[in-house]
């Protein structure tokens, strides 16, 4: 048996797999996102470990000594400081967090042919404008400090002992270059960073280290399992969801939203609005929409509405398209595409005294997926059609929503049915890393996932007049932030 461990923004997740492709047992464990002040996120890795030990235990119970290897997968872009021994020195800061927003001039100040090759925008929230800002803020922790690590990252010191990342997660630092597949060590240079607390790339694939007797008491697990090296979770989802083959495209919503295609070349986006990645496997690449207000948003206004998940789609879905002329605008911490703007934020623009709160609701939803139309057609600008769209994620399994994104995003939805393809990635990585699979395309077989039938596509002029309500709105909302 394999087991994937995925370190997500709000809860850690354990699955664990057969070699079959079979899942045996999973679970999941939460923890608090802290905003000490606005536009911050931190976490404090601490809770972190004590949820992936409860997460591991219930997802394994008693089948311990059946269990051949681990590995990883994890939230990107976040920054965890810590000692040589892996002590965390303040709380990590994650990718939702915007307080970097004033050392982006530095980033674009670099010589054009050193950012083309981070391949990239420069945005809030990854490790290099963090850096950057724990340079100028915290300058005493900035220098005791002993490694800059990924969430993840942290996670696997945390359990052998043992320092190191893999190109996933280190091509979303903006430290990376995308060209060399290697630290961007000239950019590095030229930002006056630390570069001897960045620790060595090495495969996704690749035997990391070994489970301590400290994090085996913890885990529940046999002492010296190997841990691979893991991947990025938006990296392994896509290889969990058998998501490999270029022009093939996902949509997972969480937290935030992400939109992705594989690529078996590096193809920088020229626009400068769509994420390049390096993929789990070796020689492939992914193109990345990343939308941060998703789940995040609607979280957010079903709560200050006090509304339950059921009531959210009962109560949306009896108001009519179009919200009788109200259109919510979801930048709550400001978006990355299309906009890479950490400054905006969100609105209900339209307010009427005929709304009510069911149209606060479907306005919320409808804003959510007009922002995703915006991220897919960011992507589809950087070369590719696609012809169909899979739906992955945990906030995706009510029809009125899924028919809502389907007519939206105006292209058919084929739901999958793995929730946790992060956590099945990392599982099948543990199988590569060890011999069980060849490689990859080993996987295929046992990763590709039945595609539910398609929600059929509707025309609702409508909801098209909301849509260019929607876009006409974000240049007015900008000049006021």
């Amino acid at each position: 048996m394999l087991l994937g461990i995925d370190l997500g923004t709000g809860s850690a997740k354990a699955l664990l797999l057969a070699t079959d492709g079979t899942t045996i047992g999973e679970a999941s464990s939460s923890y608090p996102v802290h905003s000490p002040h606005p536009g911050w996120a931190e976490s404090e890795p601490e809770d972190w470990w004590l949820a992936v030990a409860s997460a591991v235990r219930k997802a394994v119970g008693d089948r311990a000594d059946g269990v051949q290897a681990i590995a990883l997968s994890g939230q990107m872009h976040g920054v965890v400081l810590a000692s040589e021994s892996g002590q965390p020195l303040r709380p990590a800061i994650l990718w939702a967090d915007t307080r970097s927003s004033a050392t982006l001039n530095t980033y674009h100040s670099l010589d054009a042919a050193i950012l083309e090759r981070l391949g990239n925008p420069i945005t809030a929230g990854m490790a290099g404008p963090t850096l950057l800002w724990l340079r100028e803020h915290e300058a005493t922790v900035y220098t005791e400090a002993r490694w800059a690590l990924q969430p993840k990252d942290w996670l696997r010191l945390r359990l052998t002992g043992e320092v190191a990342t893999e190109p996933s997660d280190a091509s979303g630092t903006l430290l990376y270059d995308i060209v060399s597949d290697n630290w961007a060590g000239e950019a590095i240079g030229a930002l006056n960073l630390r570069g001897d607390w960045l620790p060595e790339i090495i495969p996704s694939s690749a035997i990391s280290g070994y489970l301590t007797t400290i994090a085996s008491e913890n885990l529940g697990l046999p002492v010296g399992l190997p841990v691979i090296a893991g991947a990025a979770d938006t990296a392994a989802a896509a290889l969990g969801n058998g998501l490999l083959e270029p022009g093939l495209v996902q949509l997972t919503i969480g937290t935030g939203a992400q939109i992705i295609t594989p690529r078996s070349q590096p193809i920088i986006d020229r626009h400068g609005r769509t994420h390049l990645y390096r993929a789990a496997v070796p020689n492939q690449w992914y193109s990345l929409a990343a939308m941060q207000n998703a789940g995040l948003a609607l979280e957010w206004v079903r709560g200050i509405l006090g509304l339950s998940w059921q009531e959210v789609y009962t109560k949306a879905f009896s108001v009519p398209p179009g919200c009788e002329g109200l259109t919510f605008l979801p930048y709550l911490t400001g978006e990355r595409t299309p906009h890479l703007d950490p400054y905006v934020r969100g609105a209900w623009v339209g307010l009427g005294l005929h709304h009510t709160q069911a149209h606060l609701m479907r306005a919320a939803l409808e804003g959510v997926a007009f922002a995703l139309r915006q991220g897919f057609e960011a992507l589809e600008a950087t070369g590719f059609k696609a012809t169909e769209l899979r739906l992955a994620g945990g906030g995706t399994a009510e029809m009125p929503w899924k028919q809502l994104l389907t007519d939206v995003l105006r292209i058919p939805l084929y739901s999958t049915t793995v929730a946790a393809a992060s956590g099945r990635g990392a599982a099948l990585l543990a199988g590569i890393g060890i011999g069980v699979y060849a490689d990859a395309n080993d996987t295929i077989k046992l990763a590709a996932t039945p595609m539910l039938a398609a929600t059929p596509q509707s025309v609702d002029p409508i909801l098209e007049e909301a849509w260019f309500r929607y876009q006409s709105l974000y240049p007015r909302l900008k000049k006021m932030s």
